[in-house]
């Protein structure tokens, strides 16, 4: 099947998406518009660019509602994250697929889109499903509605949701949304939603949707403004925001992918609890916890930087690098065990690594809550510095190249990922910045391409750990 986007994306798009909206469930964030008048009751095309962030829950992408008898979803359905379209009108379900696929890949954006026109003598061309471009064929269940049958919109009452589930006011979606396109009354064709790229033809790629027919009731939302990210760049009215703010704006997108913490490599008990597009973390306090993530990217040559912000250090916070993701997340808190595979500056002040032991050894100034703490990685001569709060400790200069003023050594021909852990008796709250944050940024510092987001200067040389960058050096 083509891929959208994932860790080894092409560098240029053509067409690039500046931003997404961060949702996170725990604060149940959505965003909603009463409808006028339909255009046509028959026909609707919905596309939306998706990074997941929870998985295993019951999520709402999109929903047209007038009440539990007249609605419109696409979700993801609960532990199985099958993906389902249904509609129901005066109570009967008259659409109902549900992907025998399941979706639970946090690392890499999708495309879903959506095509009803039930004017078509064929059944099966009433409802079309598209991933990343190509269409889905395979269904666990699959009702289509009749020919010239209405779709449950139209009426001046019904209420589009972007993130929630109307009735119940709970399945809220996690995770990213770029590039929302809603066609009210138009059967678009997948071709004036996106294409695939030339030059890799497997990526599925974003193109120009602004000239499209979006009726009476579509909107186009491509988040862009940060005073009124429901904002409809189609010049309709726009959505309504709950539980969003500025911050949940973000630059992560379908044509910029940044790493984030994977939620899939945590161990299989008392694992962290992750929220803020998978840029926060929870640590937990029962063995084998401790746990803080890893990076959903990793690297194995180049020049990168992040900053970990210290949120709540209840315990002994410890943030760098590991080789070895899985063996981390599987030994927890057991902290001993995977030192030889990681490389941590610990709140402590000390460097814990293969060398150093479960001892440590002194390295640099102690650090606490509200705390940012930088780390720059040079794969190019295994390097490794750490700054607290903008100043380089140790005397670190991570420009000085081979010579490695103040670095830490690391091993070579590894790939790396960003980690953090707490070898501390208590809850531990961090919070991951890979260049695009989930908190406020008090100055504003991006890498030489222009990418990121960071409190503190890059150092030059060094880059945020997204698509492009890892095209153009990783």
């Amino acid at each position: 099947m083509p891929f959208i986007l994932g860790t080894n994306s092409i560098k240029d798009t053509g067409f690039n998406v500046a931003n997404s909206l961060r949702f996170n469930d725990g604060d149940s964030a959505f965003l909603s518009k009463t409808l006028g008048t339909g255009t046509n009751t028959t026909k609707l095309t919905v596309s939306v660019w998706i990074k997941r962030g929870a998985l295993g829950t019951e999520q709402q992408i999109f929903e047209t509602w007038n009440d539990n008898n007249n609605r419109f979803d696409i979700l993801f359905k609960s532990s199985t994250n099958q993906l389902e379209i249904q509609n129901t009108l005066s109570g009967s379900t008259t659409i109902n697929l549900k992907t025998n696929r399941v979706f639970r890949d946090p690392s890499a954006w999708m495309n879903i889109v959506v095509i009803v026109d039930s004017t078509q003598s064929t059944a099966s061309n009433r409802v079309k499903l598209y991933i990343n471009g190509t269409q889905e064929t395979s269904f666990a269940t699959e009702t289509y509605l009749n020919q010239n049958a209405n779709l449950a919109l139209g009426t001046s009452s019904y209420t589009n949701f972007i993130g929630k589930y109307s009735s119940s006011g709970n399945n809220f979606f996690d995770g990213y949304m770029a590039e929302v396109v809603y066609l009210d009354g138009t059967a678009a064709s997948i071709g004036d939603l996106g294409e695939f790229d030339s030059d890799s033809p497997t990526i599925w790629k974003p193109i120009d949707v602004s000239g499209l027919t979006f009726g009476n009731n579509g909107a186009y939302l491509d988040f862009e403004d940060s005073s009124n990210l429901g904002n409809d760049a189609n010049g309709g009215t726009d959505y309504g925001e709950t539980n969003i703010v500025a911050t949940d704006q973000s630059t992560d997108t379908c044509t910029n992918n940044f790493a984030t913490l994977n939620p899939l490599n945590v161990p299989t008990s008392n694992a962290p609890v992750m929220s803020e597009g998978n840029l926060k973390t929870i640590t937990m306090n029962v063995d084998p916890g401790y746990f803080g993530g890893t990076s959903t990217i990793g690297m194995s040559q180049g020049k990168w930087y992040a900053e970990i912000k210290d949120t709540d250090d209840n315990g002994v916070g410890c943030f760098g690098i590991t080789f070895n993701p899985g063996e981390v997340a599987r030994n927890g808190a057991s902290f001993s065990a995977s030192i030889e595979d990681s490389f941590v500056y610990a709140n402590t002040g000390k460097i814990y690594s293969s060398a150093t032991g479960t001892s440590g050894s002194s390295y640099g100034n102690s650090y606490t809550d509200g705390d940012i703490i930088g780390i720059a990685l040079d794969m190019d001569n295994n390097k490794l510095y750490f700054s607290k709060n903008g100043t380089w400790q140790n005397s670190g200069n991570p420009e000085s190249g081979a010579t490695g003023t103040g670095a830490i050594s690391i091993t070579a021909n590894e790939t790396y990922f960003f980690y953090l852990t707490d070898v501390g008796g208590t809850l531990g709250t961090y919070e991951c910045n890979f260049g695009s944050p989930p908190y406020s940024i008090s100055s504003g510092n991006t890498d030489g391409n222009g990418y990121g987001n960071f409190e503190y200067a890059v150092p030059s040389g060094y880059y945020s750990l997204n698509t492009k960058n890892l095209a153009e050096f990783g």
